[in-house]
């Protein structure tokens, strides 16, 4: 039985963590290094970093944070945001993370996927994308870019098949209805994703509580849960550990990575 991953989710500006609900009213919490650290000290299993800001700036990743960050970090650690081109997702790779994320991008020019699953393999290839709601679609949900500030036309089950066409070897499906709302994540959606792909599927969105997790792994297939509010919201009365997560998931009998 493969393990369930917990991951923790930054998104960065000017080199700080903040928290947003549905991208928006973003709160400072703490540097994206420090933060960093004290994840990987606690047993997080894996770190996704997103400079939040870059497409919609039309600039490069914040590239000193990447390397800050991988620095005090030695679990997989995926980076996004402001990736336009194969030597964007080298200079990456060599500042120190594992995997590259891809979005706003990968919407504008979706060779990027291919370029990049054929240069680094598909391992390293992760689309990342936010979905809304929308019964105008065929899947009920449409693709958004730009920090969920532009909508694509884009069915959002149909972007998901096609990236996995051309070589995403994973895909963090993010509701932006959900997002930062604590009531849990958008299982239809998940559904729905992991009948149309096999590539493994990371959730995204809405967990406000352990039993979202446990929720999540039992009724759909995702491979990983984003659980950023969860450890480190300044909204939540009580933030939770990596560690105290994975203790109440294995008590719900999923399984999970080892930790002390």
């Amino acid at each position: 039985m493969l393990t369930k991953r917990l991951i923790a989710c930054f998104d960065i500006v000017d080199g700080r963590v903040t928290k947003a609900i549905q991208f928006q009213d973003n709160i400072d919490v703490a540097a994206a290094d420090v933060l960093a650290g004290e994840m990987y000290n606690a047993q997080i299993d894996e770190l996704i970093f997103y400079d939040i800001h870059a497409s919609s700036e039309k600039r490069l990743i914040d590239i000193e944070t990447v390397k800050k960050v991988a620095a005090r970090v030695f679990v997989p650690f995926t980076v996004g945001g402001g990736i336009k081109d194969l030597n964007g997702m080298y200079e990456a790779l060599k500042a120190g993370a594992e995997k590259i994320s891809v979005d706003s991008m990968a919407v504008r020019t979706p060779e990027i996927i291919r370029e990049g699953a054929k240069a680094f393999g598909s391992q390293c290839v992760v689309l990342s994308t936010q979905v809304k709601r929308d019964p105008a679609f065929p899947s009920g949900y449409q693709v958004y870019i730009d920090g969920a500030r532009t909508a694509t036309g884009l069915d959002a089950i149909e972007w998901l098949k096609r990236c996995e066409d051309l070589g995403a070897g994973e895909i963090c499906l993010n509701s932006i209805d959900c997002d930062g709302t604590l009531q849990g994540y958008d299982l239809p959606l998940m559904k729905k994703a992991e009948a149309a792909v096999r590539v493994p599927l990371i959730a995204s969105g809405g967990a406000g509580e352990p039993s979202h997790l446990s929720d999540l792994f039992t009724q759909t297939q995702a491979q990983a849960a984003i659980i950023s509010s969860m450890l480190y919201s300044p909204r939540l009365q009580k933030n939770y550990t990596p560690k105290e997560l994975k203790q109440f998931l294995s008590d719900k009998g999923v399984s999970v990575r080892p930790f002390v």
